[in-house]
């Protein structure tokens, strides 16, 4: 059974009886490959947030810069941030990474409930984890990431 399929009758089961299928909104439902490094991502590409009038920002991390790939032994890949450059909120997300399944949780949110790049920047991560990328992403918009300590605020 599709992902999708599932999630739509298992909130269509548990929603109220008048709830219609067209009351979902599936522009924050992040999407998984489990491929080998996995893909996941989540709103819009720059390309889409063009086309819709947006103009983008975008962040695009290796995974040589998160000190936990680079702890694992595996740097394939990168995390890829996209914001409204007008209001700064994160409107999408784009992840090739090992754990890219489980690291798409926070992106999630940040485009869910319109947060912007300074709320993951002041977010503490936890240090030596993969989703501590997402805040060296979100750094990366204004600073050269290569150049901080492994601990930078």
């Amino acid at each position: 059974m599709h992902p999708l399929t599932l999630y739509l009758g298992i909130g269509s089961i548990l929603s109220s009886a008048s709830r219609r299928a067209q009351d979902y909104d599936l522009s924050t439902l992040p999407k998984v490959s489990f491929t080998d490094p996995a893909v996941s991502s989540v709103g819009l590409t720059e390309d889409e947030a063009r086309a819709q009038g947006i103009e983008p920002l975008v962040s695009k991390l290796p995974l040589e810069h998160v000190p936990r790939a680079l702890a694992a032994h595996d740097t394939r890949g990168f995390i890829k941030l996209v914001a409204d450059a007008a209001t700064k909120k994160i409107i999408g997300a784009h992840i090739l990474a090992a754990e890219a399944g489980e690291t798409i949780t926070e992106p999630t949110l940040a485009v869910k409930f319109g947060l912007t790049i300074e709320d993951l920047i002041s977010t503490f991560h936890p240090y030596l984890t993969l989703s501590e990328g997402i805040k060296l992403a979100a750094q990366a918009f204004t600073k050269d990431v290569a150049k901080l300590s492994c601990c930078a605020a």
